[in-house]
């Protein structure tokens, strides 16, 4: 090694050994060990509000005994989700120092204008207190920020998942839930026409206007029937229905009949309206709740684009008899 590759070599070592010392973590002389927020317990917090680097956020506010999302009309949060969110930010310890330096704040994905998560609390006294969440570094380990303060530090208690921007992350997901095996009848409107189904006796699915000479594709009416049990939320939106939820001439009406071992038999209604042509999501309502919400397109495409004949069989293709060959004369 000559003399200049010496030199270089020294000057790299340092180098390593000073972002060793000023980004290593190691326990705080400044915050001592306690909470990086002081004064926020999860009993003074009455709003959470948690933001994403992409413009996405949510908030929450106590209600009673619960939680609720204001700006959907109060739709109400999952009970077990909050209460053990805010309990693990009281346990954000200042104790795993990684820098004090305010330059490292974007690098660390925990800057005022460049954050993983930006969680606001508001208290029961009007105070709101700022926690940043930026990068993880390794398994179980983030780096977080108070807001007015240039340390950064790295905590096991609280990740970016824990963080979500996203309501459906802290609401129940089940919009509606039909007994499926209570199921005897269902109707479906949509731009292709009507289809209306009844289930037989031998549990078979019929269309109720089968014609003579027109056979039941009983899977396809299977599946179709099977789409309704269940549907799942992207996103409550609120009570009130507004214009642009395409309510007034909806892209499908479903209407579900069920009855019980006792005989007693119940409506549903779902009526799905206007696409989003940016991420293909539906509006939709249904009888059983006051709240639209917003649905992944593959929840509700049958029910907008099936056909009455998409569930019946094809007829076989007629056979076709080959023509002979015909020897030229010579």
């Amino acid at each position: 090694m000559n003399k200049l590759n010496r030199i270089l070599a020294i000057i790299l070592a340092l180098q390593v050994a000073l972002v060793a010392v000023i980004f290593w973590p190691r326990p705080s002389t400044s915050g001592g060990g306690g909470p990086l927020l002081p004064g926020v317990v999860p009993e003074k917090v009455v709003s959470v509000t948690i933001r994403d680097g992409s413009g996405r956020y949510v908030k929450m506010t106590r209600s009673g005994e619960g939680w609720v999302i204001p700006e959907a009309d109060d739709y109400p949060v999952r009970e077990n989700k909050v209460p053990p969110f805010l309990d693990k930010i009281a346990q954000v310890k200042a104790e795993r120092l990684v820098t004090r330096t305010a330059n490292s704040h974007r690098r660390l994905r925990v800057a005022e204008d460049d954050y993983r998560r930006l969680i606001e609390l508001e208290l029961d006294d009007g105070s709101v207190h700022r926690l940043y969440l930026g990068t993880s570094p390794g398994y179980n380990a983030t780096h977080v920020r108070a807001e007015g303060q240039d340390e950064v530090y790295l905590t096991s208690a609280l990740t970016v998942q824990d963080a979500s921007a996203e309501a459906r992350f802290w609401v129940e997901t089940t919009y509606l839930e039909i007994p499926k095996d209570q199921i005897v009848a269902m109707r479906l409107e949509n731009a292709n026409g009507v289809i209306d189904l009844e289930k037989g006796e031998d549990g078979n699915w019929r269309l109720t206007d089968l014609a003579e000479g027109e056979e039941m594709d009983q899977q396809r009416a299977s599946v179709l029937v099977s789409e309704v049990y269940y549907t799942t939320l992207l996103e409550p939106l609120g009570k009130e229905e507004k214009a642009e939820y395409g309510m007034d001439d909806p892209n499908a009406l479903i209407t579900v009949l069920t009855r019980d071992e006792e005989g007693k038999e119940k409506t549903y209604t779902l009526r799905v309206g206007a696409r989003d042509p940016q991420d293909g999501s539906y509006v939709i309502i249904s009888s059983e709740s006051p709240y639209y919400v917003r649905v992944g397109e593959f929840v509700v495409k049958d029910f907008v684009e099936k056909k009455r004949s998409d569930l019946l069989k094809l007829p076989p293709t007629p056979a076709t008899t080959p023509t002979p060959e015909v020897t030229p004369t010579p």
